[in-house]
């Protein structure tokens, strides 16, 4: 009998100052539920386990928002951009069991439990798989364990694994424009734009 894949464990980045928002974006509300329990949703109803949030500025306010048995860590260099939060979070994840992780941001309310769930069947340790939305490669990220050093290398700056990603012979696209958007939200005039766009 062919062995079951396991389930990715789902990394959630939540730790920007949300400057051009004007506050952490975790904290903003859509339909009355914070981004941070909505991306963390998301990564369950997608069949993500464990859960792992890493947070940042803010963590002290984030931090209460999370449900019951997601655990947490602080990226102590996160103002230096999207790195330091996913070094961090693969860090947290090296204890774990987990052979792949679904790395998921806290800005993309357009991404659905569905676009997560396909990645998320592609999880095994050598998987390098990408959510593209009409052919363009966008998030979220799965990346198997065999992956994780080599990301935390070049995960420097506000890159996160996208250097990684660049060019690399592994990865392969799936396309999840039937069933999320990649839309981020950076502004109170984008946040606006979304909740009178649907």
């Amino acid at each position: 009998m062919a062995g079951r894949r396991t389930a990715p464990a789902g990394l959630l980045l939540a730790a920007g100052a949300g400057r051009r928002m004007g506050g952490p974006k975790a904290l903003v509300e859509l339909d009355g539920e914070p981004l941070v329990r909505r991306a963390v949703r998301v990564l369950s109803d997608g069949g993500c386990a464990p859960l792992v949030v890493v947070l940042g500025a803010g963590a002290d306010a984030v931090a209460p928002l999370l449900p019951a048995g997601v655990a947490h860590v602080v990226a102590e260099g996160w103002a230096e951009g999207m790195g330091a939060s996913l070094r961090t979070g693969l860090d947290a994840l090296d204890a774990t069991d987990a052979e792949a992780t679904v790395v998921h941001l806290v800005d993309l309310p357009g991404v659905t439990a569905a676009a997560v769930a396909r990645l998320a069947a592609e999880a095994g340790t050598d998987s390098l798989v990408r959510a593209a939305y009409d052919g363009r490669p966008a998030h979220p990220v799965l990346i198997g364990r065999g992956h994780w050093a080599g990301v935390r290398a070049a995960a420097v700056g506000d890159a996160g694994a996208r250097d990684y990603l660049a060019g690399n012979p592994a990865l392969r696209l799936v396309e999840c424009g039937d069933v999320a958007a990649p839309g981020d939200l950076d502004t109170p005039e984008q946040l606006a734009r979304y909740r009178g766009g649907r």
